[in-house]
């Protein structure tokens, strides 16, 4: 089923190819829910439910005792699961956040930047074929971080207008103020505009199909959000010191995903890379999920052998994987070259895996290219880092020619006077 393929250079863009979200294809049904979900607010919110989710509710809101409920109705390993994971990407977030500071940029001159959070944010959790309680995890737990003081979360009911319990106990564990039970673009426009249920936010993040990804293009402007995001995907960058059954199980495991998933490996070595193929087509049949990810190795699954490391590493940046796996002898000085990726795996004993859910780092993360100009969601995500200055007498006296000279050349001539009033009172005394 797998082909081995020798990459050439010009051949590049071919093997970059992943499915395009194209956005014009439901461009005009996502803005027909925004609009009405504006204008009609929870009604709207009501008949989409029942439409895409087969749940006749009124009440979005989750009340906080079924919230509470929910830790106690959930298995106690999967409990500490949570717990064990909050703990990790807690402590790695916190790391993040920057500190105010100043400077003198002249005598007098003194300059800065403060650190502000956020005041409400919205988290979208999908549904549709499994639930993802980590996402709830990965979204509120750095804008807690931060210290945004409203966090809620917006995720598609079942049939019977319920939650899952794990996804609501993730959301007590991670700290979420409010859940609502209303998914897809609907979701998002009520979290933009608000509703008489659900308010408006600044910033709207979290992972979603096309109808949400093209639902936070539209409202973006009037909050915030992340970054654009497709279907995952990962490269596997490797030598022939790369276990050939790892690697087989991060391709799996990448495309059990979904159908559209994009799952690479490129490599230096023949022998990796065909021994990866016979353990892929060993242990296919064995996986539990083995139509997703026989569909999506179909598709944008490639094995790639280059000609050397410098080949194979241009190859990665070229094509800027969410997830990228370095299993090379010395993988450190690898990623020195590494510019281009969303998250960064090394080693043989690192799977995807581990970030996905343990080990602090977070998984929603830059897909189709994005990770040449986005980093992953961060607890800087979630803050704003205004300017400050402020200007002594030497100060204003040590920029003023500057000053009037700039503003006066652009025409802007109450600028200029602005600061000579200051100057000539200064100079006068």
């Amino acid at each position: 089923m797998l082909e081995i393929v020798n990459l050439k250079r010009e051949d590049f863009q071919k093997y970059s190819q992943r499915i395009q979200m194209n956005s014009s294809d439901v461009l005009m049904p996502v803005q027909e829910i925004i609009d009405n979900v504006c204008q009609n607010k929870d009604k709207a919110l009501h008949d989409y439910t029942l439409k895409f989710d087969g749940a006749d509710i009124d009440n979005f809101k989750v009340d906080e005792k079924t919230i509470t409920e929910s830790l106690n109705k959930i298995d106690p390993d999967f409990k500490k699961a949570l717990e064990d994971a909050a703990e990790n990407i807690s402590k790695f977030h916190k790391a993040q956040i920057p500190e105010d500071w100043t400077m003198e940029v002249k005598p007098g001159v003194k300059a800065g930047q403060i650190i502000r959070p956020l005041e409400k944010v919205g988290c979208y959790i999908p549904g549709g074929r499994a639930a993802y309680p980590s996402s709830i995890l990965m979204t509120v737990i750095p804008a807690k971080i931060a210290g945004v003081k409203e966090i809620i979360c917006c995720t598609p009911p079942d049939k019977d207008g319920n939650i899952a319990d794990e996804i609501l106990a993730a959301a007590a564990i991670a700290g979420a103020t409010k859940i609502y039970k209303v998914g897809g673009a609907q979701a998002i426009a009520a979290m933009a505009y608000s509703t008489e249920t659900i308010p408006s936010v600044d910033k709207i993040v979290g992972p979603g199909n096309i109808f949400v990804a093209t639902a936070k293009k539209l409202v973006y402007g009037d909050v915030d959000i992340e970054f654009p995001a497709g279907p995952s995907e990962m490269l596997a960058l490797c030598d022939d010191t790369a276990k050939p059954e790892y690697m087989a199980a991060e391709l799996l495991a990448q495309a059990e995903h979904d159908p559209n998933a994009a799952t690479i490996m490129v490599t230096t070595s023949s022998d990796v890379a065909q021994k990866t193929v016979d353990c892929i087509n060993s242990e296919l049949k064995e996986q539990k999920r083995a139509e997703i990810i026989e569909e999506s190795l179909s598709k944008y699954c490639h094995i790639l052998v280059a000609d050397n490391m410098q080949d194979a590493i241009d190859f990665t940046n070229t094509y800027a994987p969410e997830h990228l796996v370095v299993v090379t002898e010395d993988h450190y000085k690898t990623l020195e070259s590494i510019n281009n990726a969303g998250s960064i795996f090394l080693g043989n004993l690192t799977p995807v895996a581990g970030g996905d859910y343990g080990s602090g780092t977070n998984h929603v993360l830059p897909t189709s290219g994005g990770a040449r100009m986005y980093s992953g969601l961060s607890s800087e995500s979630y803050l704003k880092k205004p300017t400050i200055q402020e200007l002594t007498q030497e100060g204003v006296l040590n920029i003023k020619d500057m000053v009037i000279n700039l503003a006066e050349t652009e025409g802007l001539f109450a600028h200029a006077e602005s600061i000579r009033k200051r100057a000539d009172d200064i100079e006068d005394n």
